[in-house]
C-alpha cells in the first residue's frame, strides 16, 4: 500500500470587493497581464444551471419539470424560462460565457420566449439589442 502524498500550490491572488461580489485577481507576470473576462456572472449562472437541470431530465432523475422544481426549490415558470437557455445556437452560448454579448442584453432578455431556429434567434437578439439601443437614445437612460 502506497503512503498519501500531499502537494501544496500557492497562487498569489488578491480578493477584491466590489459591490455585490468579490472578485479574484491575479498577478500581473512577466508584463503579461491576467486573462479579463467580461462575461455577466448572472447570464453564465443562468446557463449552467440550465444544462445542469436539463441533464437531470435527460438522465431521468426526474419525469416532470414540476416535480424537479420542487426538489429543487425553485418555481416551475422560472425553471422551465431557464430550460429554453438550453436550445440557444451554440454562437450564442459562446458569445454569453466569452463575454461578447452586448451588455444591453441581459437575463430577462435571454428568458423571454425565442425562436427555436438559431438563425431567428439571432435575428431576436440583434433586433433586441436596437430596440434597447434607440430606447435608451430616446430617454438619455439606460433600457
Amino acid at each position: 500500500m502506497a503512503a498519501a502524498a500531499s502537494i501544496t500550490v500557492r497562487v498569489p491572488l488578491a480578493v477584491r470587493c466590489r459591490p455585490g461580489r468579490r472578485t479574484l485577481v491575479t498577478p500581473v507576470r512577466d508584463g503579461v497581464p491576467a486573462v479579463v473576462t467580461r462575461a455577466d456572472p448572472a447570464l453564465v449562472k443562468a446557463l449552467a444551471r440550465a444544462f445542469r437541470y436539463q441533464r437531470l431530465l435527460d438522465e431521468g432523475r426526474y419525469a416532470l419539470i414540476s416535480e424537479m422544481a420542487a426538489e429543487e426549490r425553485i418555481e416551475r415558470g422560472y425553471l422551465g424560462s431557464l430550460l429554453r437557455l438550453t436550445l440557444l445556437a451554440p454562437d450564442i452560448v459562446e458569445a454569453v460565457l466569452d463575454g461578447r454579448m452586448p451588455r444591453r442584453l441581459g437575463l430577462p432578455q435571454l428568458l423571454e420566449p425565442i425562436p427555436m431556429k438559431w438563425a431567428m434567434q439571432r435575428a431576436a437578439l440583434s433586433n433586441a439589442e436596437c430596440r434597447l439601443s434607440s430606447s435608451q437614445q430616446n430617454t438619455g437612460r439606460p433600457a
